[in-house]
């Protein structure tokens, strides 16, 4: 399975790219898109929204069922997907291409403290058993 290493990980399997701006970039994972299969609709959280780390924030629906999204930290909604609208496929396509929506996160501690690709690796692989 591919795990980008320059990439952050939750264990809800969202995963959290840092942009030279200081903003972060939140997409669901290949192996969470693997599992959902084909893409028919995405909700990205409202720009400007306020969020908790692991609050509700978004939804992605497949073929065979929607799975909410989780905020990987605290801090604002500064950008959304919006090709994702009409073309939730690209997550299907590359899954760590396509990102969902941007966050100023509140402590950049709380980024440097998510999991690394293979801690993140060793949660999917138990999750396997």
């Amino acid at each position: 399975m591919n795990t980008p290493t320059n990439l952050k990980y939750t264990a809800s399997h969202e995963w959290v790219k840092s942009e030279a701006d200081g903003t972060i970039s939140i997409g669901i994972t290949q192996h969470a898109q693997e599992l959902l299969g084909d893409m028919v609709f995405v909700e990205n959280p409202a720009v400007g929204r306020k969020l908790k780390a692991k609050e509700e924030c978004a939804v992605v629906e497949s073929v065979k069922a929607a799975a909410d999204v989780y905020s990987p930290v605290s801090g604002e909604v500064v950008a959304v997907n919006s090709e994702l609208d009409s073309s939730p496929e690209k997550i299907n396509a590359d899954a760590y291409g396509a990102w969902m929506f941007k966050m100023k996160p509140d402590n950049a501690d709380e980024v440097a403290a998510l999991m690394d690709a293979s801690a993140y690796q060793a949660v999917v692989d138990s999750e396997a058993h």
